[in-house]
Parts: structure tokens; sequence; C-alpha cells
């Protein structure tokens, strides 16, 4: 019985480490064009969801910091940033648990 309660205890210890992790990212924009969407939807998602800037835009040289915890325990994203002339950058497998800042030159 010890030892099943002692298995228990490590499992519940290492569960909860999983779900603990700091997913704060920094979106930096180094182009010179503004960003005008961002997108960001966890591996298990099959559309890109919501603007996270909302009606807010990031100019060139500017930051956005979001934080990405949402309960689900998710540390990979696929990220999608559009910009004022049309261009589009996108990144599949951001781990936001271990990189804090994302940076689009």
């Amino acid at each position: 019985m010890r030892i099943f309660i002692l298995a228990l205890t490590f499992a519940a210890a290492l569960f909860s480490g999983a779900f603990a992790q700091n997913r704060v990212v920094q979106i930096i924009n180094d182009t010179n064009v503004t960003m005008t969407n961002f997108y960001a939807t966890n591996r298990d998602q099959n559309s890109w969801g919501r603007d996270w800037f909302g009606s807010e835009v990031l100019p060139s040289g500017r930051y956005f910091t979001l934080n990405f915890d949402d309960g689900s325990g998710y540390c990979i994203y696929d990220f999608r940033a559009l910009f004022s002339d049309g261009d589009e950058v996108t990144n599949f497998g951001f781990n936001v648990c271990e990189l804090g800042s994302w940076r689009v030159y």
C-alpha cells in the first residue's frame, strides 16, 4: 500500500508540473511593417481561432506579451502573423513552455 501511495504521489507531482509551466511569450515585431493580426492555436486545433490582438496592432519595433495558459496544459502552439502589407508569417510547433519570445524579422 505504501508503494502505491508513493507512486500515486510521484505521478501527481509529475502531472501538476506539466501544468504549472510558464506560458508567457513576447511577440516581437522586428519587421518594418505593422503586424495587424496574430493567431495562435495549440497543436490539436483545426482552425486559427481568434485574433489575439483584438482591435490592437503591433507596430514595427514593438512587442506584445501574451499568456498562453488556457488551462489545457498544451505547450506546443502554431503561430500566424499577418501584416499591413499583406505578408504572412507562420511558425508551426512553437513551444510556449520553453521559449519566452517569438521574434519576426
